[in-house]
């Protein structure tokens, strides 16, 4: 699934070990989830919004670009 989740870190001048203290998982987690090799849980994809304080819809995009229907 594609995602805005690099793009976001980096905003927030946050590398990816950085982002994985904050979310609870290991480095090699988000780097996964922003290669898109790894679909986060829904749990952690909840988690990822909230951090970020944006709606799931846009951090998370189906492979046509467009949020998941």
């Amino acid at each position: 699934m594609k995602n805005r989740l690099k793009v976001l870190r980096a905003e927030r001048g946050w590398n990816q070990s950085d982002l994985a203290e904050k979310l609870s998982v290991s480095r090699q987690t988000i780097n996964a989830i922003e290669t898109e090799r790894y679909d986060p849980s829904l749990p952690l994809a909840f988690a990822i919004s909230h951090l970020f304080g944006l709606p799931i819809e846009q951090i998370f995009l189906s492979e046509t670009g467009q949020p998941p229907a």
